[in-house]
């Protein structure tokens, strides 16, 4: 990684992430891959059955790791590095907004107070849960299914990669709403993408941590391409006002 400021996070959250998602990963599948199988072998053939069942069961463990990477308090490492991320580019000022930054220090985790009020990376959705249970069944339809399921659940679910960026814009639901839509295929791309990283036995607890860094970097360039256009508007406008 290219931000060794954050290694400190990952060194006291890894490896209890590991030992977390290995110990949910081979419970599930020592109890529900083979009888999965066997009901998937009704809607395909058999090496389908067995591929299919093994995204199922990751499926399923990616869903019970994320809930447990929030219940562990790990959705504050999160918000975290999506903070220290956004004041290492120059952005202190959007985070000041919610949570006080040491102006002395130099390192941009260090530089991080505690949150003013609760702050949350990505909160947790009953609708959202239920949508990827519903989802799941795609998974029974042959070839085309997984890729069915992995866009579906990239589209509900990418836009909460930018949660805490809304906050920090203070938002309002329509606005945010608006947002979205504007760019609502990158969030497709990127909340499949951060699903399918998260159905990568183990490593899906580092890759959760890994997909908050990106979602900051993606939000800095956001944050900046914003500004820039604020700017030039602004510039414009007293250009016109100068002009006799």
């Amino acid at each position: 990684m290219s931000h060794p400021f954050l290694y400190p996070l990952l060194r006291t959250r890894l490896l209890p992430c590991f030992l977390l998602s290995t110990f949910v990963l081979a419970n599930l599948f020592f109890w529900t891959y083979i009888p999965q199988v066997l009901f998937l072998m009704l809607f395909h053939r058999k090496a389908g059955a067995w591929i299919n069942g093994t995204f199922l069961v990751l499926s399923e463990g990616a869903a019970i790791i994320a809930i447990l990477f929030e219940a562990f308090l790990i959705d504050e490492t999160q918000v975290d590095a999506f903070d220290a991320i956004l004041v290492d580019k120059g952005l202190e000022d959007l985070v000041a907004e919610t949570r006080p930054i040491d102006p002395e220090l130099t390192d941009p985790l260090k530089r991080l107070g505690k949150p003013r009020k609760s702050a949350v990376y990505a909160p947790f959705s009953f609708r959202q849960l239920v949508e990827f249970v519903i989802l799941l069944p795609l998974n029974f339809i042959p070839v085309a299914g997984v890729p069915i399921f992995l866009l579906l659940t990239g589209y509900r679910g990418g836009p909460f990669h930018h949660w805490r960026y809304f906050k920090l814009l203070d938002l309002t639901k329509k606005e945010r709403n608006v947002y979205i839509k504007r760019r609502q295929w990158s969030y497709t791309w990127f909340g499949t993408i951060a699903l399918l990283l998260q159905l990568i036995p183990v490593a899906n607890m580092f890759f959760l941590f890994t997909t908050a860094c990106g979602a900051s970097l993606w939000a800095a360039r956001l944050e900046e391409e914003r500004r820039i256009r604020e700017a030039q508007i602004v510039d414009d406008s007293e250009y016109r006002d100068d002009v006799p």
